[in-house]
């Protein structure tokens, strides 16, 4: 599966940026209905080992389209946790993990196409019936939308006119994409390297060093650290524009640093002196062991049009990377250190507190042509973006004989929470 998920990678970038997020969408569903058939039906290993690279491929390609397209049709309100939500799964049981690709296939037809690709493939038309449709209850009259349409018109037009391209070898061009690409690394191994690829995969391991050996009770925790886990994803989710990205990551982080260091301190305190109460204490460290699930959102944001396809792919490679050492490192080592291979973590948790603090950067309330001014600066284009904004905007209103009649004035456009309003454009009367 791994195998697969790699292979398909190089397949993503092209296929959604050249034929849409929907279609992207569509070639990944069907290569996962495939592999889930195979894997059913098998008779025999070389079959069942075929479905399994055919279900990869086809997950790494729908997970690297319907991110980019949840991130780009939300309304700037919505998107961080809509974004976020896609994170908050669950695996089911073999047979049944075709039902919700069936249920995506059913209903792909009636789903929007991303209006910035729509905008970038000079369907204009499409994008604003979209965006008006979803954003506004169908008022293409609508100040917001007219702004956003108008916003993100402008910043592919700015694109194409400085040349900007999106090859991979763009990310080490500038100091900016050489933070986004550090960034979005960093998230792909923090996701995975944080502690959770052993819970997730070791647990048995991990309670039998404190003396939890029944089967039935093994079981019973990794289901409920599972849900556990799930509903505070999904809690967190509906706070990651209060919270903000930067804290949530933090408050994760820090969390599982904790937790992780009594995990290893229980662990150790065992293998001195048999003590079967201590299996108590690392139960309920265990249910604290929850890593954040903001990445795709946070990878999405981050990444100006050009180069978010190729941005989220990289922050799939580095996760399929980082879980290729959990499958075929942590066991030999956790054989042959056992308890003491938990300080590894630990140490590592400490390392992403650090880069954490010092250099994730805080998007909320930003639309997504916005943020390039948190890592290019002026060179970013954000003011020439709200200038050429305005410019345009005003043409199109004298076009409609609404010149002067109050029309807005972009600044910087800003989402501000439900209780505040939705942009910081003025109004001149």
């Amino acid at each position: 599966m791994s195998l697969g998920s790699l292979i398909g990678l190089p397949f993503c970038p092209p296929l959604v940026d050249r034929f849409g997020r929907k279609v992207g969408i569509l070639v990944g569903s069907l290569f996962l209905l495939l592999g889930v058939g195979l894997q059913a039906g098998a008779n025999g290993f070389g079959m069942f080992v075929g479905g399994r690279f055919l279900l990869g491929f086809g997950m790494c390609i729908t997970l690297s389209s319907a991110p980019l397209l949840i991130a780009e049709i939300s309304h700037p309100q919505d998107r961080a946790i809509l974004s976020t939500y896609m994170g908050c799964t669950l695996a089911p049981p073999l047979s049944l993990q075709c039902i919700c690709t069936l249920i995506i296939l059913a209903f792909l037809y009636w789903i929007p196409e991303s209006p910035r690709w729509l905008v970038d493939k000079d369907r204009n038309e499409e994008a604003l019936e979209i965006l008006a449709y979803y954003h506004a209850d169908g008022n293409k009259e609508d100040e917001f939308v007219l702004l956003e349409y108008t916003e993100i018109r402008t910043a592919l037009a700015i694109d194409k006119q400085n040349n900007r391209s999106s090859k991979w070898v763009d990310f080490l061009k500038t100091p900016g994409n050489r933070k986004r690409i550090g960034l979005v690394s960093a998230i792909g191994l923090f996701s995975q390297w944080s502690g959770n690829g052993i819970m997730s995969y070791y647990l048995t391991f991990v309670l039998k060093g404190v003396g939890i050996t029944s089967p039935q009770e093994q079981l019973g925790l990794n289901g409920g650290m599972k849900a556990a886990a799930l509903f505070v994803n999904f809690f967190f989710a509906l706070f990651v524009d209060r919270f903000g990205r930067r804290p949530i990551y933090m408050i994760s982080t820090v969390g599982m640093l904790f937790a992780f260091t009594i995990i290893t301190i229980i662990s150790a305190r065992f293998a001195i002196s048999e003590n079967n109460n201590l299996g108590n204490g690392l139960i309920t460290m265990i249910f604290s062991t929850t890593s954040s699930t903001t990445s795709s959102t946070y990878t999405t944001e981050i990444m100006p049009y050009g180069l978010r396809a190729k941005g989220y792919v990289w922050l799939n490679f580095t996760v399929t990377l980082a879980l290729f050492f959990n499958q075929y490192a942590n066991a030999p080592a956790l054989e042959a250190l056992a308890w003491k291979y938990y300080i590894f973590y630990c140490v590592f948790l400490v390392v992403e507190v650090v880069v954490i603090y010092l250099y994730f950067i805080e998007t909320r309330y930003t639309p997504m042509e916005e943020i390039a001014k948190y890592f290019d600066g002026e060179a970013g284009g954000v003011h020439e973006i709200a200038a050429m904004t305005n410019a345009q905007h005003e043409k199109e209103l004298a076009e409609e004989g609404k010149a002067g009649q109050g029309e807005s004035v972009v600044q910087e456009v800003e989402v501000g929470s439900p209780a505040t309003p939705t942009t910081t454009a003025t109004r001149t009367v």
